[in-house]
């Protein structure tokens, strides 16, 4: 758990066995990103790549939004956007940004965010950068840059965008910077379900239960191979990773284990060895 100076907790982590629960916690703000929150998810998801304990994140804001992006009704958030602030002010502030969605990817557990209310420009970016999103009916979501003079291109939304819904909806919403509903971001396949808002955290408990009875090297290498894999040079470099992290899952007691609990039909006992 995480702290301004006012000692109110920017970000809440909550520990449920393997599962880390992490609550954007500026509602009153709508979670809008200020320096300190902006500091704390830094060093959260560049943390992570340590963590054996954590096997699945989930993100989630508090109040009635996700989050409304970057802050700008706080001076120093507003004086270092790329609009303002000096060119070497500007990019250091801006690449601190982006650091959090590149840690995200790069980090091997699995994160589902959970959307309701506002997920605009780098809230909307959060959420691209997620493993997994679960939409509440409330959701609204929008690449916000390009309505305050600078691009829509931002925080990843240019890689991710494309990627998730194709090149001509991500222009529409990169030019216009129009908000999406959970319905059309569900229809259009932004997201993996809608749910009531109040249903959020049930709908994330199933997936989280059916990724908790795999084993840890295999689900760490799950994510791997799909990030690396939405850029592979073709199928023959996708499948020379999926033989090589079968060939090394297949070498570990927890291959072992996932054959016993097969024929047995009893629960697996991972060990991650």
């Amino acid at each position: 758990m995480t702290k301004s100076a006012s000692d109110t907790p920017r970000l809440l982590i909550e520990a449920r066995g393997p599962v880390e629960w992490v609550t954007l916690n500026r509602p009153d703000a709508l979670n809008a990103l200020n320096p300190g929150m902006i500091e704390d998810l830094r060093d959260y998801f560049l943390g992570l790549p340590d963590r054996r304990d954590v096997r699945i994140v989930v993100l989630r804001g508090a109040g009635r939004a996700f989050c409304a992006g970057l802050d700008l009704k706080n001076e120093s958030s507003a004086n270092d956007t790329a609009s303002g602030g000096g060119v070497q002010r500007g990019l250091k502030t801006q690449r601190r940004i982006a650091e959090i969605v590149m840690a995200m990817r790069r980090c091997p557990q699995p994160i589902i965010s959970l959307i309701q209310g506002a997920a605009c420009g780098g809230g909307f970016s959060l959420a691209l950068a997620s493993d997994i999103r679960i939409a509440g009916e409330s959701a609204r979501m929008n690449c916000a840059y390009i309505r305050i003079g600078l691009g829509g291109c931002d925080i990843g939304s240019s890689y991710f965008l494309p990627r998730l819904v194709g090149a001509s909806l991500a222009a529409e919403l990169i030019l216009t910077g129009k908000f999406i509903s959970a319905e059309r971001a569900l229809r259009v396949g932004l997201v993996a379900q809608v749910v009531p808002d109040a249903g959020l955290e049930a709908a994330a408990q199933e997936d989280i239960d059916l990724m908790l009875t795999t084993s840890p090297l295999g689900l760490r290498m799950s994510k791997e191979a799909l990030n690396i894999n939405l850029d592979a040079g073709g199928i023959e470099a996708a499948i020379a990773l999926e033989d090589r992290n079968q060939i090394l899952c297949a070498q570990t007691e927890d291959f072992r284990e996932g054959l016993k609990s097969f024929l047995t039909r009893k629960p697996p006992v991972w060990k991650d060895a």
